[in-house]
């Protein structure tokens, strides 16, 4: 054999390796979209538990919700937004991002319609107030997105004012205190992080013989950012709520999310945690969100979710 046909027979076989390993590679891309394609619609419900009351409470139930970036025609997520209302929470806590279409607000409003007899509180994320658009997914491994200059803007005041017609409460950079099972609640709240809209309100100030009561100081947010999670546990906040992560939305099994789309370390993307500032230590529930952009309608070892809180006395 020739010099020369010794190396066209190691082309020949290099490139049937490369083949095939073009192949394979192309089918478990395949493959992992279409897991994904699949689990964006397996939705579950997270049960925690928390004893943040005063002792001799009643226990209290919040349903947490977040992120569901509502497109016309989601079958699936309306049947299952509306069985939500059979847990009859005491509480409904909507933390933002609530579409992902410009004509979406008459049917998500269809679909929560269940859960609006109960009382309820929200907080608008970016996708409120402007449509997602196409990106590339690696951007997101450089850092939080970024607001585009010429955004698509969203009828937010018309979906604002269907929460608010229901009775939930608008906790946009707004702080209100809510009676629930005879315990009184204090909500502060601001408009979006990610945005840098964020404005602090401080607590809700009640009569003297109020204040002397046993009350709970709940702050409610869009995007957990350090700094926001920071005033709100130095401010003696009792529990942070908060949204906008996804979980990481695509995971790698066994390690957790790969980003946050904000400051939040990965570890704490989703779930119940502590958050430790200047002395101050707050739990914080991060819901993995129930919904994804349009443009990128896949989770992958992270299912979509709300999150039912119950809250318990002391120990």
């Amino acid at each position: 054999m020739t010099f020369r046909d010794s190396l066209a027979n190691r082309v020949r076989s290099f490139g049937r390796g490369f083949a095939v390993t073009a192949a394979v590679g192309a089918a478990t891309g395949t493959a992992a979209a279409a897991y994904g394609w699949w689990e964006k619609d397996q939705f579950e419900v997270r049960h925690e538990t928390l004893p943040i009351l005063p002792e001799g409470s009643a226990p209290i139930r919040v349903l947490h919700l977040s992120d569901i970036h509502f497109v016309p025609g989601q079958v699936k997520k309306t049947q299952w937004l509306e069985s939500l209302a059979d847990f009859k929470p005491d509480l409904v806590v909507n933390t933002g991002d609530n579409l992902s279409h410009a004509k979406a607000i008459d049917p998500l409003i269809q679909a929560l319609r269940p859960l609006m007899e109960f009382p309820g509180v929200f907080v608008p994320g970016s996708n409120d107030y402007y449509a997602p658009r196409i990106k590339n997914p690696a951007g997101y491994f450089r850092g939080p997105s970024k607001p585009k200059t010429e955004p698509l803007q969203l009828d937010w005041p018309k979906l604002r004012s269907a929460f608010g017609m229901s009775g939930w409460i608008d906790l946009t950079n707004r702080a209100q205190s809510v009676v629930l099972n005879g315990l009184r609640f204090d909500f502060s709240g601001v408009d979006d992080p990610h945005l840098g809209r964020e404005r602090y309100a401080g607590w809700p100030r009640g009569t003297v013989n109020q204040d002397a009561r046993p009350h709970l100081k709940v702050a409610v947010i869009h995007a957990p950012y350090q700094r926001v999670l920071d005033h709100f546990t130095e401010a003696g906040a009792d529990l942070i709520i908060a949204g906008h992560t996804h979980g990481g939305q695509i995971c790698i099994p066994g390690y957790g999310a790969l980003v946050s789309n904000c400051d939040l370390p990965t570890w704490r993307a989703k779930g119940l945690h502590d958050w430790e500032s200047d002395g101050f230590t707050t739990p914080v529930n991060v819901s993995g969100g129930i919904g994804t952009s349009r443009f990128a309608p896949v989770r992958i070892a992270c299912r979509p979710e709300a999150v039912l809180l119950t809250l318990t006395p002391r120990n």
